[in-house]
C-alpha cells in the first residue's frame, strides 16, 4: 500500500517533524491570549485537512483547498502582521544568544530552577496603593526584546523595585510622574520614559494616552506594561498590543509570572 509508505521513518524525518512541532509552538506562544490565536487554530485544521487529502490521493479536494492556501498567504501575512513583527524582533533579539533567554523561550526544556528574576509582589502592591488614590502610572517590564529604544527618552535609574519607591515615583508632585518606568531584572532602570502610542482604532475611547502607549510598546515589543488609570483607578495589563482580563490582584500576578517565565 504506496499511502502507507510515510511509516518508513528516517532520522531526517524525525529531525523535520521536531522542527515543525517546535515552529507551531513558537507561533502559538505568540499569539497565545490574542484573537489571533483562533485564526491560527483555524489555518492548523485546514493544513492538516490539506494534507491529509493529498495523503488520501483526493485530487479535487486537494487541489481546491491547496489553491485556497496558496491564494490566502498575503491575506495570512496582513492578519498576522503584529505576530510576524514580534516573531522577527525576537529572532533578530542580541540577547538570543544569553542562554538563559533562550532557556525562556522553549519553557518546556528550561530546568526547574529557573524563575522569572522580577519580584512582583512589590508592583502590585504599588499599583494597588496608586489605585486607591487614583493616581496614575504606566509601569513597563521587559522580557527578551531590548528597550534601549525607549530608555534613552527618559532618566536613567538603578535602583531596585520596591512599593515606596514606585509609589513616590508617580505621586502626583513628583517631578518623576510623568511618562512609564522601566523594570528590567527587578531594578527600576528609567523613568519618565516616553512610549510609542498605538495608532490602534479597536481600543475604546475611555482608554487615554497611558493605555495608548502601553499598548503601542507591547506591540513593538514582548514588554508587559501595567497601566493605573488616574480618573477611575482601575488598573490595566497590557500583553502582545492587547488588554488581559482577571479578576483580581492574585489572578493578575500569577499572569504576570506566566508571562515572565
Amino acid at each position: 500500500m504506496d499511502f502507507l509508505n510515510f511509516l518508513d521513518f528516517k532520522i531526517t524525518d524525525i529531525i523535520d517533524i521536531i522542527l515543525v512541532a517546535l515552529l507551531l509552538y513558537y507561533i502559538y506562544k505568540l499569539v497565545r491570549g490574542s484573537v489571533a490565536i483562533n485564526i491560527f487554530i483555524g489555518i492548523v485544521i485546514i493544513w492538516g485537512f490539506w494534507k491529509l487529502t493529498e495523503l488520501l490521493d483526493m485530487k479535487m479536494i486537494s487541489s481546491m483547498v491547496g489553491g485556497f492556501m496558496q491564494v490566502g498567504l498575503i491575506a495570512l501575512i496582513i492578519v498576522f502582521q503584529q505576530e510576524i513583527r514580534k516573531f522577527l524582533l525576537m529572532v533578530g533579539s542580541t540577547n538570543f544568544a544569553n542562554k538563559r533567554n533562550f532557556i525562556r523561550r522553549f519553557r518546556f526544556l528550561k530546568p526547574d530552577d529557573i524563575t522569572a528574576s522580577t519580584n512582583i509582589d512589590p508592583i502590585l502592591k504599588a499599583c494597588e496603593a496608586m489605585a486607591r488614590t487614583k493616581t496614575g502610572a504606566i509601569i513597563v517590564i521587559k522580557r527578551n526584546n531590548s528597550l534601549d529604544f525607549v530608555k534613552s527618552s527618559g532618566d536613567k535609574m538603578f535602583a531596585e523595585v520596591n512599593q515606596p519607591l514606585l509609589g513616590s515615583i508617580f505621586f502626583k508632585n513628583s517631578p518623576l510622574h510623568d511618562g512609564a518606568a522601566v523594570i528590567e531584572d527587578n531594578y527600576i532602570v528609567a523613568t519618565r520614559v516616553i512610549l510609542p502610542v498605538s495608532n490602534e482604532r479597536s481600543i475604546p475611547l475611555r482608554f487615554g494616552l497611558r493605555h495608548r502607549a502601553a499598548v503601542g510598546i507591547t506591540e513593538r515589543t514582548d514588554a508587559l506594561a501595567l497601566v493605573v488609570s488616574e480618573e477611575t483607578g482601575n488598573i490595566s495589563y497590557i500583553k502582545n498590543g492587547e488588554f488581559v482580563l482577571f479578576d483580581d490582584l492574585v489572578e493578575l500576578g500569577n499572569m504576570i509570572k506566566e508571562d515572565l517565565v
